[in-house]
């Protein structure tokens, strides 16, 4: 076999998408996948290409220049464990590892540290854009052992989807599992980003529109501050006609959505660290909501709704929905990144919050507009606590949070479920609160359990004999 820059494990089509767009960018690739038939197809798939596809490990190792750089395309769990297993005694102290599924980060930390003995240098390197992204250009979120960016940073930045000022969507995030920790979250916010459209297509549908003029909406909205791929790509979906039937496409498809588990990994982690992310949290529900699908249509058989009532004009409320949307995509923004920052302190990764903003720019799922905005708020604080009080930020809150009162209160009138909406209200609320309900709470903790408060008064911890 000839002597090629990287190695790539999994030829799926992630795996082979990656490969194919490495090799267009300068770096030869050997590929191996335990299936043949997929070895076979890669082979065919890259003749007269830099690229070739090896036996097995020992050969695609063998066959890798030093130090050698090898790329695991596998599915997250016990099958990164099995290639590390079979791979750790063909390599040398000085090559690099690099994980790029969708990894829980504390699997990436461990295998860190099982590592470190060896000098086998590993990264977690979150990957995000889907399998167009992946041949053209993904966001790149690569962290892990620090000696191994120098030499994955050419290849990893040349490869990368690249912003509209040039930048290249890849950034060095940290140690340990920094990567893997920034993708999670990225998912998780995509969970809220996508619940929040369905939940305006939900409101447009109960508004009377037709899937052609939410099309349009959707596509005259991509236009403004709120344009990002998801928004487009609704617009697109709602535009495709089922061949069959003749009737929108997207009213065909049985209303279960499914899961992969990294929006759940970002709310339990958000419990752990004692972070709000409520929003974040709702779209993970609502998925699991419709998948009790047989449940909700015999509870619709029995459960009643509100009266209805009369719409307002059309044009006021979709302009209404059109600033709910733009400020629960802010509070949902908000929530993830006050997630990055609580796991920095926890982890001390140093984690370089702007850069994440500018990573996600381009090729990765939530690119949007408002990232750049973001980018330039962690630019101008890098501590900042919260994205809602940046300058920029609270003015768009200041313009858009009547709408979204208006939408949630129509909402709830009208009987349309909108919990991704309805929360990040709460959570706006919640956060401009400088005095929460919390007290009385912490007086029942402390009735029955003796838990103990605070006073605003004088500093100690007290109880109260609150039946005497």
């Amino acid at each position: 076999m000839q002597t090629m820059d990287i190695g790539l494990v999994g030829l799926g089509v992630m795996g082979e998408n990656l490969a194919l767009n490495l090799e267009r960018n300068g770096f030869s690739v050997s590929g191996f996948d335990l299936d043949a038939a997929r070895r076979e197809n890669f082979a065919v798939r890259t003749q007269g290409l830099r690229a070739q596809a090896a036996s097995s490990l020992p050969e695609l190792v063998a066959s890798l220049t030093v130090p050698r750089r090898i790329w695991m395309m596998v599915p997250a769990g016990a099958a990164v464990d099995q290639v590390l297993t079979q791979l750790r005694p063909l390599l040398s102290a000085g090559d690099v590892l690099i994980d790029g599924g969708n990894t829980l980060y504390t699997d990436t930390q461990r295998r860190i540290a099982d590592l470190q003995d060896s000098g086998i240098l590993y990264v977690g390197a979150g990957v995000s854009g889907g399998e167009e992204g992946a041949l053209l250009g993904p966001a790149l979120m690569p962290g892990g052992s620090p000696g191994a960016w120098p030499l994955v940073q050419p290849l990893m930045q040349a490869m990368a989807a690249k912003a509209e000022d040039g930048q290249p969507c890849c950034e060095w995030m940290g140690p340990g599992g920094a990567g893997h920790f920034v993708k999670m979250v990225h998912n998780g916010i995509e969970y809220a980003d996508m619940q929040m459209i369905c939940e305006a297509y939900a409101f447009m549908q109960k508004l009377g529109l037709s899937a052609a003029e939410m099309s349009a909406v959707f596509a005259s909205w991509n236009e403004g501050e709120l344009g990002s791929y998801l928004i487009d790509i609704s617009a697109q979906i709602l535009q495709h006609t089922d061949p069959e039937t003749g009737v929108p496409l997207v009213d065909m498809i049985l209303d279960t959505a499914e899961q992969k588990g990294t929006g759940k990994w970002a709310s339990q982690v958000a419990l752990d660290l004692g972070v709000p992310a409520p929003t974040i949290a709702e779209a993970v529900f609502a998925r699991t909501l419709s998948a009790i699908q047989t449940e909700r249509v015999a509870a619709a058989q029995v459960l009643h709704g509100p009266e209805t009532a009369p719409w307002p004009e059309r044009g006021v409320v979709l302009a209404q929905l059109r600033g709910a949307l733009m400020a629960a995509k802010v509070c949902a923004y908000a929530q993830g990144f006050a997630l990055l920052r609580a796991a920095d302190r926890e982890h001390h990764w140093h984690l370089p919050m702007a850069q994440v903003a500018q990573v996600w720019r381009a090729g990765c799922i939530i690119r949007a507009h408002l990232l750049e905005d973001i980018r330039r708020a962690y630019q101008n604080q890098a501590d900042l606590p919260n994205l809602l009080i940046d300058p920029h930020f609270a003015r768009v809150m200041a313009d858009c949070q009547q709408d979204l009162r208006e939408v949630v209160a129509k909402a709830a009138l009208h009987g349309v479920p909108m919990p991704a909406f309805m929360s990040a209200l709460s959570y706006y609320d919640a956060y401009r609160a400088a005095r929460l309900p919390a007290n009385l709470l912490q007086a029942q903790r402390d009735y029955f359990g003796a838990h103990t408060y605070q006073r605003t008064d004088r500093a100690g911890k007290f109880h109260t004999r609150w039946g005497e």
